[in-house]
């Protein structure tokens, strides 16, 4: 075989290698891909998700409305550095806050 020539089996070979190497690439990207529904990375950082730690701290609000307020604050605060305007953030948490100190007043 000269130099011009292709080995075709080797050549199929490597292909086939080299696809099942892009689909683990493929497969790979896919899982890494951000679930903004269900598991948005602004509200997964540290040991549990954000909702967990909002449900366990509202559990002995003394309302449902100074509950949810207490749920905004803590989620704005929770989320603060991992968002692209953490200033916004803690303007909306302060917003929530007065409400809640409002009520309780």
């Amino acid at each position: 075989m000269n130099m011009r020539q292709m080995d075709f089996k080797k050549f199929k070979k490597e292909e086939e290698a080299f696809e099942d190497y892009m689909q683990g690439v493929r497969n790979n990207i896919v899982n890494i891909k951000e679930d903004r529904v269900n598991s948005p990375s602004h509200y997964t950082n540290g040991s549990q998700e954000a909702i967990v730690t909002i449900e366990e701290a509202i559990d002995g609000a003394p309302s449902v409305q100074t509950g949810m307020l207490q749920g905004q604050v803590l989620k704005y605060l929770l989320r603060v550095w991992y968002k692209d305007n953490p200033l916004e953030d803690l303007k909306k948490a302060k917003w929530y806050l007065d409400r809640l100190i409002d009520k309780l007043e």
